[in-house]
């Protein structure tokens, strides 16, 4: 049975795809990616070059990407990090190197134009965001893009462990369909960042996330742990203990605690249906 490439972690589209594909998809030009690097402090990857087409996820400073070509202001990408394929603008990449050298681990934390703050900031970087120090001074960290408090900063190889503790600290962040910052998250979304803040290789979709995320548990295990994963069709929440649920979801329209009684009680009545799958990372 032949299978069908995902799209979302395809890089081909009718008119242009990866070389690498060359004999597996059809495509009108095959090209050799290139890596680039985000450049702002959040981009929206969208699935069709349009500011009309929602956002699929997003990347963040500092995150690679292999770069295939442009189409109306955007650019076709995939996401080193995690495979994911779609377009990102074309004004919000840069040069592969400098590499990140230090890591954002404050929820979010300011840009300045001057290690000083009391001077207007330029703009935020969210939990995860990547910097690439050219220098500092006293308490700030310099960069292409601004000075960053350093107390809010780890070196680019920190990862935070207890990643249940991670995504206890975004509780209340509002819920963005997309969303992979401090600012806003989805379902996946936050268990992807909480994940890779722990070092941890993580699909971006809750259905990735289901497939091929640690080891399967049980049906209706008995003793879940901190960290264990929940899932329904279209859903995904982390257990902060065996009976406590944490999950972005569109009910609170935010990052919420719950007994996972009351949560699979309403979410059969109301939207995704039963539980499909317990996963422990």
């Amino acid at each position: 049975m032949t299978t069908t490439p995902d799209p979302r972690l395809t890089p081909a589209r009718p008119h242009l795809a990866d070389a690498r594909l060359r004999g597996i998809v059809s495509a009108e030009r095959y090209v050799d990616g290139q890596t680039r690097r985000v450049a702002v402090p959040s981009a929206p990857l969208r699935r069709t070059p349009s500011p009309e087409s929602g956002t699929e996820t997003e990347a963040v400073l500092g995150d690679a990407v292999t770069y295939y070509g442009e189409e109306e202001g955007h650019a076709f990408v995939q996401l080193q990090r995690d495979g994911y394929v779609g377009y990102l603008p074309v004004g919000s990449l840069g040069p592969a190197d400098p590499e990140p050298t230090h890591v954002v681990v404050a929820l979010r934390t300011f840009l300045y134009p001057a290690p000083d703050l009391k001077r207007p900031p330029q703009g935020h970087l969210s939990l995860g965001a990547g910097l690439s120090a050219t220098g500092r001074t006293g308490d700030y960290i310099e960069t292409a893009a601004g000075f960053v408090f350093a107390g809010h900063c780890r070196d680019a190889s920190f990862v935070a462990p207890d990643f249940a503790a991670t995504a206890e600290g975004l509780v209340g962040t509002p819920y963005l369909w997309g969303g992979r910052t401090s600012l806003g998250l989805d379902c996946s979304g936050l268990v992807q960042l909480c994940l890779h803040l722990a070092g941890r290789d993580c699909p971006r979709d809750a259905d990735m996330q289901e497939r091929g995320l640690g080891t399967a548990l049980p049906d209706d295990p008995v003793g879940l742990e901190r960290g264990d994963l929940v899932f329904w069709r279209g859903h995904v929440g982390m257990m902060l203990d065996a009976t406590r649920l944490i999950h972005a979801n569109g009910h609170h329209m935010a990052v919420a605690v719950e007994p996972l009684a009351e949560a699979r009680a309403r979410i059969l009545n109301h939207s995704f249906g039963a539980v499909t799958a317990f996963r422990r990372p």
